[in-house]
């Protein structure tokens, strides 16, 4: 075994150990799509400049916090997103409208003399203009209000306690800042000096315009002398919840500016419980049958691959739990997609060292592995940039569950480069080292050519002869699917449209018309129904605030007996707005940066060329779910994202193979070159090709309506990406290539160190 050897080993069991500690130590941070919970994105209103909405939205956060805290919900989240925006995550929280009542407040938290009383019933008009309000208390009675004397902002806390001593009861106990203590002192003194009884001895406090609470100054209060802070009491007729919700209040105080909810989602934790059992169901399946396959295309270095793949699994996943990655339902999706993606960099390898050792018998297994890695690095490592392009495109543009999926995305392919090229490196050649692994050619797996590459070699065939007859085929495949979307149009989801998404699950089976019905006669015309998973009733509308979604539930449970909410999503128009234009940038700003990777990579021809594949990938899956009329929503838009960095990594693989295959003989017409290419990386597309269909299989069958639509886009992507490598991108660089007349490429340093390569010292003087 040699130096190198020793060292990947070395280092893959020291990575390994590190792994399993971390996966048999640390649980993983659920999403709350996951866990099951609700998320809200609340934004600042504010016109002001950049600085101070960075300011607002930090002390809005703050007030929020203290609310949230004080709800009781178990490791709520809380985060700002950009300038104006605020992230909160309460897991476990299955109805918002609490919570929504409370954190959603807005206006200024007050305290205000009371200057006088009208009986309920009786009209006043209101003097805000003047400073004066007239508002009614928690008896109807219309309280004529002074200006407001001190704001929210001084309150330093306030408690709920019971006194059972004292046979108070329930109160609410309030503490001021020292400057704001002063100020409360000055009003109760104020309004101890009119005779116990009088309206104009009660202290209002205003929230939302609306008074929350109007207690009387005690009588044991002397004019002037007024309460000090930290000793004021409000007592009454309190119960636990009213003492609880009035402290919660009066301490969250204000917030410093207006919010409004922008998108909600909520998920049962059922659904989530489901998908984590179906996705590890498919990773289970998936993984276990592309190890199957790899070991039965590649015998014993197959199975050291499934080896390194499992490894695999374990780093990525330990890598998702140190790093406090917070994992999503589109999230593990990728994490299992990615399983399948992994064994590229293996098959790539694979293949190459068997044409080393088709092309050159004599030579040793060892030598014929080495040569691959070294061949197969420049093709490993494009692909993989590629895929990370749209990972990171992912994140930046994407919104909510999808950045997690772009975070997923990124850990896997650099997981599965260390366990391809350090892992599965350092098994292959200690086993290549073994005599017998190296004489028993039917045992290794490399040394003979496979069933795929016999089969092309004999019937050889003449692909690229009129190049433009395959472009027109892929130009009528385009058309189809741009005949999907003018006829059906695209079905955009609530999350680009805004509006209310709510799957709802009952005890007793209902209809869909009987459903449509129903809603219809409750004041719900507008609301489209249709069915879900395992019978459950989805319902799609416009505009529609809590209060409305629980109104809508409470008439469905007239048919359906007991209703359960299973999924919730609440997107504002402006919000949909926004995330629709941030899809069509990611799109774009994905093709434009493949496009310059690609063409800083190779000639510009096969960039131009790769990119017109992926952009007809991209019009087909979009096109073909017009026609299937499923929705276009966040998660469509990381399948189709993932559909771009596939579709260039197999077009890489070619074109990797056309520029060293031409550089090498550049007198060959460069038709002739790109049918040899094509044939000899046919084994490697189809083999990886298999493994991540494996996955996707799976995912499609078990993962349900939550996984359903990404499986189904990214295997109609695959199979679509996998033709357009060949069939469209191939083509139409040689069309390219005949239309300007450009001179073949000079060789560079990867087809350099092919002809001049250096000694193998296992090699007993055969030259690589």
């Amino acid at each position: 075994m040699t130096r190198a050897t020793t060292v990947r080993a070395v280092l893959a069991a020291a990575v390994l150990l590190v792994s399993v500690f971390i996966t048999l130590t640390m649980s993983p941070r659920l999403g709350l799509d996951l866990q099951g919970g609700t998320r809200m994105v609340l934004q600042a209103e504010d016109s002001a400049t950049v600085e101070a909405n960075r300011e607002t939205t930090d002390r809005t956060l703050e007030v929020l916090r203290q609310r949230i805290d004080s709800l009781g919900v178990a490791e709520p989240v809380l985060t700002r997103s950009g300038e104006d925006r605020i992230i909160v995550e309460l897991p476990d929280v299955q109805d918002p409208r609490q919570a929504a009542a409370v954190i959603g407040r807005t206006a200024q938290l007050s305290f205000h003399a009371v200057q006088g009383a009208t009986p309920p019933g009786t009209e006043t008009e209101s003097e805000s203009g003047s400073g004066r309000l007239t508002l009614p208390d928690e008896q109807g009675t219309q309280l004529d209000l002074g200006p407001a004397r001190l704001s929210g902002a001084g309150v330093k806390d306030a408690t709920a306690s019971f006194e059972a001593q004292q046979a108070a009861g329930w109160t609410v106990k309030l503490d001021f800042h020292k400057d704001a203590g002063k100020d409360w002192t000055r009003l109760t003194g104020e309004a101890a000096c009119h005779p116990a009884g009088d309206e104009r001895r009660r202290v209002a406090i205003v929230l939302d315009e609306k008074v929350i609470s109007s207690p009387q100054v005690d009588a044991s209060v002397g004019c002037q002398a007024g309460l000090p802070s930290g000793s004021t009491q409000i007592t009454g007729s309190f119960s636990a919840k009213e003492a609880r919700d009035l402290a919660l209040l009066i301490k969250g105080g204000a917030l410093p500016v207006p919010v409004e909810i922008v998108e909600q989602r909520t998920v049962g934790p059922t659904l989530g419980a489901a998908a984590i059992d179906a996705s590890a169901q498919a990773a289970l399946i998936g993984a276990a049958a592309t190890a199957l396959f790899i070991t039965f295309v590649y015998r014993l270095f197959g199975a050291l691959a499934a080896v390194a793949l499992a490894a695999y699994g374990v780093i990525s996943y330990a890598a998702l739990v140190g790093l406090g990655v917070t994992l999503t339902l589109p999230g593990l999706a990728g994490f299992v997609l990615a399983i399948g993606m992994a064994v590229d960099a293996n098959v790539l390898v694979f293949e190459r060292a068997r044409e080393e050792c088709q092309d050159r018998p004599a030579r040793s297994l060892r030598s014929a592995l080495t040569t691959g890695f070294q061949k197969a690095f420049s093709a490993v490592a494009d692909s993989n940039i590629t895929t990370l392009l749209a990972a990171g495109l992912l994140f930046f543009l994407g919104s909510g569950p999808v950045k997690g999926f772009g975070v997923t995305l990124a850990i896997g392919v650099v997981a599965s480069m260390f366990s391809a090229l350090v892992i599965a490196r350092a098994l292959t050649e200690i086993a290549a080292g073994s005599r017998f692994v190296s004489d028993y050619r039917g045992v290794n797996g490399i040394a003979r050519p496979g069933s795929v590459r016999t089969w092309l070699t004999r019937k050889d065939p003449q692909l690229f002869r009129k190049p433009v007859r395959w472009l027109v085929v892929s130009t009528a495949l385009v058309a189809v699917a741009v005949a999907g979307i003018v006829v059906r149009g695209i079905d955009l989801g609530v999350e680009f449209t805004g509006g209310r998404l709510v799957e709802y699950s009952t005890s007793r089976p209902v209809d869909v018309e009987t459903a449509r019905s129903t809603l219809a006669d409750a004041g719900f015309g507008d609301a489209e129904v249709t069915t879900a998973g395992d019978g459950d009733i989805s319902v799609r509308t416009g505009k529609l605030d809590n209060d409305g979604e629980h109104a809508l539930r409470e008439a469905l449970a007239t048919e359906g007996g007991e209703t359960t909410k299973v999924r919730d999503e609440l997107i504002g128009p402006s919000l949909g707005d926004e995330l629709r234009r941030n899809a069509l940038i990611a799109l774009g700003v994905a093709v434009f940066v493949q496009l310059a990777y690609l063409a800083m990579r190779f000639r510009w021809t096969f960039a131009v060329a790769s990119v017109v594949g992926m952009v007809h990938d991209v019009v087909i899956v979009v096109g073909a779910f017009a026609w299937l009329g499923r929705p276009v929503d966040g998660i469509f838009l990381a399948a189709l994202l993932t559909v771009i960095g596939y579709s260039v990594n197999d077009s890489v693989v070619v074109f990797d193979r056309v520029r060293e295959l031409w550089a090498g003989n550049r007198k060959t017409p460069l038709a002739t070159i790109a049918r040899r290419a094509v044939l000899q990386t046919v084994p490697r597309t189809v083999n990886t090709g298999m493994g991540a269909l494996f996955i996707l299989v799976a995912l499609a069958v078990l993962g349900g309506d939550s996984l359903a639509d990404f499986a189904l886009a990214l295997l109609i992507g695959i199979v679509v990406g996998t033709w357009s490598s060949v069939f469209t991108a191939v083509p139409g660089a040689l069309v390219l290539e005949r239309t300007t007349g450009a001179p073949p490429p000079v060789p560079g340093k990867a087809s350099r160190r092919a002809r001049a390569p250096r000694r193998d010292p296992l090699d007993n003087g055969a030259r690589v």
